[in-house]
């Protein structure tokens, strides 16, 4: 058969990736919980077959890792209620520091520009009725986000019951696709996606513990109020990859000058977070993880937002993983390696245009 002239190959893989992009805006809704369900599957896989290796029965076999990690979920959302109803409790004095803060504010204000108190409160004011007037809407949003995250929540163990139960199935009819002599080179690629994913996703677990016991534990030996619950939120943030660690910050400051009327716990907390985040990022999540697979930061962060935007929260938590398995696919792929080579972290020292055998593809 004739090769396809280079410009088309490309015209198609572009039209091809703009598709795929379509496809999961459209029908979020579906896949999203059908991905999530694929990625935990993977990682109750090692509980599944140990479980199997002693002559468990099979419905068994998979019903007891997912009410395991229900389980988990579940002693993570106590925990987390636990720390709200603890935050609830504080609401007279919290209300107070906020009235303090505001007050040191507007005076700040009044100093610095000729925006006047009675100014101040025009805008509060007309910003005030702005929120009431969309009060419905974003009362109705919240409703349907809320309904969505239940039916998402149902799905997903249904979905992993589904996938060990039929996993053979799966894994012949990927097979199939591929002639015989493309089958070692499959295989090498669904163990390698397995591995990823597995450890990236059990890194991620083990992350949330010990980022909660740093964070927390510090700020609280630091007399730092609503420690565990800064703890908490930060962690279960730092789930979205860049993001969720910027998102983080701010709702400790916010939490930090809710409850204190001084902004020396403000600096106390940011610093504290520094750290943890350089431990976490810089010594312990590298040896988790141990991923083979890297990605640059400009392809992280933008497949962040891309699967933000596309898939809402559960997209911006599974994007790295999503990348993590393209890019193994396009590295075994001989048309797709350039994608490949596109997201990963090599960063060359050499100018390809001034070095042409950096031009040229790799072969494999």
């Amino acid at each position: 058969m004739k090769e396809l002239p280079l410009t088309v190959r490309r015209s198609i893989e572009l039209i091809g990736i703009c598709l795929l992009g379509a496809l999961i805006f459209i029908g979020n809704d579906i896949i999203m919980p059908v991905l999530m369900a694929f990625f935990l599957s993977i990682v109750l896989l090692p509980i599944y077959r140990f479980l199997r290796a002693r002559k468990f029965p099979e419905v068994l076999s998979i019903l007891l890792p997912i009410l395991l990690g229900a389980v988990f979920i579940a002693a993570i959302i106590w925990f987390f209620s636990i720390q709200i109803s603890i935050l609830a409790n504080d609401f007279p004095q919290i209300q107070k520091n906020i009235n303090y803060h505001l007050n040191n504010l507007s005076y700040w204000i009044n100093v610095k520009t000729d925006f006047s108190t009675q100014e101040q409160i025009k805008f509060l004011n007309e910003q005030s009725n702005k929120l009431l007037i969309n009060a419905g809407n974003i009362i109705g949003g919240a409703a349907g986000s809320i309904t969505s995250a239940f039916i998402f929540i149902g799905l997903v163990p249904i979905y992993i019951y589904l996938f060990l139960s039929y996993k053979n199935l799966l894994l012949r009819f990927v097979f199939v696709w591929f002639e015989p002599d493309q089958h070692r080179k499959v295989q090498e690629v669904m163990k390698e996606i397995e591995v990823i994913i597995k450890n990236y996703l059990i890194g991620l677990l083990i992350q949330i513990a010990y980022i909660t016991v740093l964070l927390g534990g510090i700020l609280l030996l630091l007399d730092i109020k609503h420690a565990l619950l800064i703890g908490v939120i930060f962690a279960l943030l730092n789930l979205i990859p860049y993001v969720g660690a910027l998102i983080g910050n701010l709702l400790g400051v916010m939490l930090t000058l809710t409850s204190s009327q001084e902004l020396l716990p403000i600096f106390t907390v940011l610093g504290v977070i520094g750290i943890v985040q350089f431990v976490d990022n810089n010594i312990l999540m590298p040896r988790i993880v141990g991923s083979k697979v890297k990605i640059n930061a400009f392809a992280a962060i933008l497949g962040v937002f891309i699967s933000g935007s596309l898939a809402g929260i559960s997209g911006m938590f599974l994007a790295l993983p999503m990348v993590a398995v393209l890019k193994i696919i396009f590295d075994r792929s001989k048309i797709f390696k350039p994608w490949g080579l596109l997201l990963g972290d090599e960063n060359l020292i050499k100018n390809p245009m001034r070095f042409p055998k950096l031009r040229i593809r790799l072969k494999k």
